[in-house]
């Protein structure tokens, strides 16, 4: 899985009072998980995006193709 690799968004929330971070390039609801530190936030996405890619796995389907940023 460390070869994969899939944009992972982190943003403060005032609203919330934590890290909420979103995984844009699979569908679906934009914020997938959260933390109290940035951390916390980093942890519980790369968390969040081994489950995404088990759960596409286990049901057949394919996974989203990453996009790359470009350096042009």
């Amino acid at each position: 899985m460390d070869q994969l690799k899939y944009q992972m968004v982190i943003q403060w929330s005032d609203e919330d009072d934590c890290f909420l971070v979103a995984l844009p390039d699979f569908p679906g609801s934009y914020w997938r998980t959260h933390g109290d530190t940035y951390d916390e936030a980093f942890a519980n996405g790369k968390e969040a995006l081994e489950s995404l890619i088990l759960a596409y796995e286990s049901m057949g389907d394919n996974l989203p193709i990453p996009k790359v940023a470009s350096s042009v």
